[in-house]
């Protein structure tokens, strides 16, 4: 049976106008998920417009029963079993689907990406690599695409292999990889970030990525065109903090443009699991970052904080700024600026983007 704050935590991120930012800075400001679903009422007033629409209690106890007939189960950030690499990120997902072998989160994690019409050649460098990186010791996480994501999957389920999907933990994509998922579920593990039965978007892609990221320690790239998904991954894995790697290919081959610009950019060249290795290991003892925010805003009164939130949203339009930007601009303190942008977004009129960067809602 799933716990109120579970439950509370599950209605809050299956919510309208609130995604990881936004969750984690309620739950910072209210210390917990059932006082902060009662606070967003007010909060969404003060932002000048409508309460979002929160999931119902019993959509998410459908999804809970669901989740446990298909065998999988949850990670809750900041509870048990959290990947603590994954944790890291200021966008992480509040809560994981999850089915396999949990242990796997225990090892050290290589990500491997790259294109889904990859040369016959890359997607064998792509199955060795995995395999010997896996007999080294390393679990291999991708994402379940077909070409460079298939090849490393394939050369990892013996030793170690996560998969990220895009959809629901009960949805196959792409269609031919039903039997793989399947067998990578029970002998691997399968994290998905989407309830069960929701079918992958193009919105998708961009949020599995960034898990895919932030599981592993570093991230090799094998073929990857010039603005493809497998160089978000690599973008992901640099606003991490995390080591970017790729395997060099003809400048001929539209397909090894991505990875040669990431070398240029100075990504490390990969030719072997060795080179693998030797790049990750300071990666592997460095100290976990705390997820430590404080949103409290100080004590002001009513015409205090109507200046203030004015201040913001005048400094805010439908371009995407940093909010550090918007904090070094306006002088206000931190945890107010926070305080007005989290206002603003229950409200419907602030949109968040990657980077840590916010619009005003188009």
């Amino acid at each position: 049976m799933a716990s109120d704050d579970q439950i509370a935590r599950l209605r809050l991120i299956r919510s309208d106008n609130i995604g990881p930012v936004t969750y984690f800075q309620l739950l910072a400001r209210f210390g917990s998920a059932t006082a902060a679903i009662e606070a967003i009422p007010d909060l969404a007033a003060r932002g000048g417009g409508r309460a979002p629409k929160l999931a119902p209690r019993t959509a998410v106890e459908r999804e809970i029963e669901r989740v446990a007939e298909l065998g999988a189960r949850y990670l809750f950030l900041g509870q048990g079993l959290y990947p603590p690499l994954l944790a890291e990120l200021e966008t992480a997902p509040p809560a994981l689907v999850v089915k396999g072998q949990l242990s796997l989160l225990d090892k050290p994690a290589i990500a491997m990406v790259g294109a889904r019409n990859a040369s016959a050649a890359a997607c064998r460098f792509a199955r060795t690599l995995a395999q010997d990186l896996g007999n080294a010791g390393a679990v291999i996480v991708s994402g379940l695409a077909r070409g460079i994501d298939t090849a490393a999957h394939d050369g990892s389920l013996d030793t170690g292999t996560i998969a990220v999907i895009a959809g629901g933990i009960d949805v196959a994509y792409p269609p031919e990889n039903e039997e793989r998922q399947q067998a990578i579920s029970e002998r691997g593990l399968l994290i998905a970030e989407q309830p069960p039965g929701v079918e992958p978007r193009a919105r998708h892609f961009p949020y599995r990525n960034r898990i895919i990221a932030g599981l592993a320690h570093g991230t090799v790239v094998v073929e990857a065109a010039p603005n493809s998904g497998s160089l978000i991954t690599a973008r992901y894995a640099t606003e991490s903090g995390r080591e970017v790697m790729a395997v060099p290919g003809s400048p001929l081959d539209p397909r090894a443009r991505g990875c040669n610009q990431l070398i240029r950019e100075g990504a490390t060249l990969v030719q072997n699991a060795e080179d693998v290795l030797e790049a990750i290991r300071p990666f592997k003892l460095r100290p976990l970052a705390q997820k430590g925010l404080d949103y409290t805003a100080p004590a002001a009164s009513a015409d205090a904080e109507e200046a203030d939130r004015r201040t913001v949203v005048d400094l805010l339009s439908p371009t995407s700024v940093p909010v550090d930007e918007i904090i070094r601009q306006s002088g206000l303190a931190p945890a107010v600026v926070q305080t007005v942008l989290l206002e603003l977004e229950l409200a419907g009129r602030l949109e968040r983007h990657a980077g840590g960067k916010v619009s005003l809602a188009a």
